[in-house]
């Protein structure tokens, strides 16, 4: 899908900025409130980042949220498919501008185009990840985009592909990263503490079965045929669209994509492996025997790495990992959750007792992390290729649970080895007009 006038526009931000402060300093009065240049806390116009936010629902309106919270951003618009998200997104960012200037759009294409804009926050379902990211890039804009990365891998890579020919930043919602805990696990596992990794497990939420198969009409305002977009056309439910939409493989991935970017993006970042991936994926799963939704509810996808490491990611309920991620090691073992932070030998958990040669970004929050790469053009804390190497186990885990057999990968070309079937699962067809280019 191209969308006529893009251009890149890399270095828009410092000249459209600095032309326009220069024409308002012409006619600007000699007294100027101190929240205008910049004082009292306050950051100038001129050196806000302007933002426009695609999906407001669930964690498009926490992330709106965050963005709101930064005295250097400037939130432009917002775009939703549903007009009560848009309508209330639309009000509470006028409420926080002072002014009634937030426009509201229901096609994305008409956001990406403006070219005031200068960076995305993207929360759509996952099947609507990799179309407007791909343009975004394109159109020069840094995006802040959740996880999964995307649908597939081959849309993922389609991502890490435009980040790179276009020179963006981009941010994965993986805001574990950002959370002192898990940096600390990490960083004793990186530091040797443990030895040589020999096994990883990662417990992940367990899903379920359910969803109403009572088909009506979509509500009024909201545009459900361009929320279906490239997916399959499949009749309405309620408990097909919004949060529901994760527990249907033709928009989701079930708790085990959903949860990929947090505690197997963590296992990753202490494996080492931020930019490599398994050489073989086997995976057995049970799924829902009725019901709307059809993501398996529980699972067990094992990994093996080039060096010899064990991968294991399941959901809790199977009671065969513990919720979080665990490295076990030759020499003792660390773990992680959102609640916790264990080791073999609790003496690593006391401030001073682990010295560390290998010290990681004390991220100041992950949604500032984004706009302080935006600014100075360097690597987030979890870039479009991280995020796209840690959901590949997840992505191929489900290839493998569906066809019931093992497969092989090659981290280093990104194909699936000697299997014409699975290699095809690799990517998915899209719903007519839209398609990724």
């Amino acid at each position: 899908m191209k969308i006529a006038g893009m251009k890149s526009t890399t270095n828009r931000i410092t000249r459209r900025r600095f032309l326009g402060a220069a024409a308002a300093a012409a006619a600007a009065p000699l007294i100027i409130p101190d929240r205008v240049l910049g004082l009292a806390g306050q950051v100038a116009p001129s050196n806000r980042i302007t933002i426009g936010c695609i999906g407001l629902g669930g964690m498009g309106n926490g992330n709106l949220d965050s963005f709101l919270g930064q005295n250097d951003t400037m939130v432009l618009a917002v775009c939703d498919v549903d007009s009560n998200h848009l309508r209330g997104a639309a009000e509470k960012v006028n409420r926080h501008n002072r002014n009634n200037d937030c426009k509201a759009y229901k096609d994305f294409r008409e956001l990406v185009a403006r070219d005031d804009i200068d960076a995305i926050s993207l929360a759509t379902p996952d099947h609507w990840h990799a179309i407007p990211a791909v343009a975004a890039l394109k159109s020069g804009k840094d995006v802040y985009g959740e996880k999964p990365l995307a649908h597939s891998i081959r849309e993922q890579q389609a991502i890490v592909d435009a980040c790179r020919k276009y020179g963006r930043v981009w941010q994965t919602g993986s805001w574990q990263r950002s959370v002192s805990n898990f940096r600390e696990a990490v960083e004793l596992v990186l530091n040797g503490y443990i030895g040589r990794i020999t096994h990883v497990e990662v417990g992940l939420p367990t899903g379920g079965p359910g969803g109403s198969e009572q088909f009506t009409d979509p509500p009024e305002g909201f545009d459900y045929d361009f929320w279906v977009g490239p997916a399959p056309w499949a009749p309405y439910s309620k408990d097909r669209t919004h949060w529901n939409w994760r527990w249907q493989l033709d928009y989701g991935g079930g708790q085990l994509l959903d949860w990929i970017g947090h505690h197997c993006d963590i296992a990753h970042w202490g494996m080492g492996a931020d930019y490599t991936g398994p050489v073989e994926v086997e995976a057995t799963g049970e799924f829902p025997k009725e019901g709307l939704w059809n993501a398996p509810i529980h699972y067990t996808v094992t990994c093996k790495y080039a060096n010899g490491v064990i991968y294991t990611i399941a959901d809790s309920g199977s009671g065969k990992v513990r919720s979080g991620t665990k490295w076990i090691g030759t020499d003792g073992w660390v773990w992680v959750d959102r609640g916790g932070f264990d080791a073999s030998n609790k003496a690593w958990l006391r401030e001073g007792n682990a010295p560390k040669k290998i010290n990681l970004l004390r991220s100041p929050g992950h949604h500032r992390n984004f706009l302080d790469c935006v600014k100075s053009r360097r690597t987030t804390l979890t870039p479009a290729e991280v995020a796209h190497r840690s959901a590949t186990p997840g992505h191929l885990g489900m290839i493998a649970m569906q066809l019931g057999r093992k497969i092989r990968w090659n981290p280093d070309t990104e194909e699936i080895i000697n299997d014409p079937v699975a290699s095809s699962m690799l990517g998915r067809a899209m719903r007519e007009p839209w398609q990724l280019g």
